[in-house]
């Protein structure tokens, strides 16, 4: 796999969980540590994002 195509499968990742934190949001009795615990890996795949294009 090459950098860029494991970036662009990063980026989708990343997005996937943006709207699964956006659905969760707007989700009545949904579950606080459950999107708490999305958050934290969209943040880690961000970083990660972010690690790999600076090199």
């Amino acid at each position: 796999m090459t950098l860029s195509s494991h970036l662009q499968e990063l980026r989708k990742k990343h997005q996937s969980l943006s709207d699964a934190v956006e659905s969760a949001l707007r989700s009545p009795g949904s579950d606080d540590l459950e999107i708490a615990k999305l958050k934290k890996q969209k943040l880690l795949l961000k970083e990660e994002i972010s690690r790999l294009s600076a090199n």
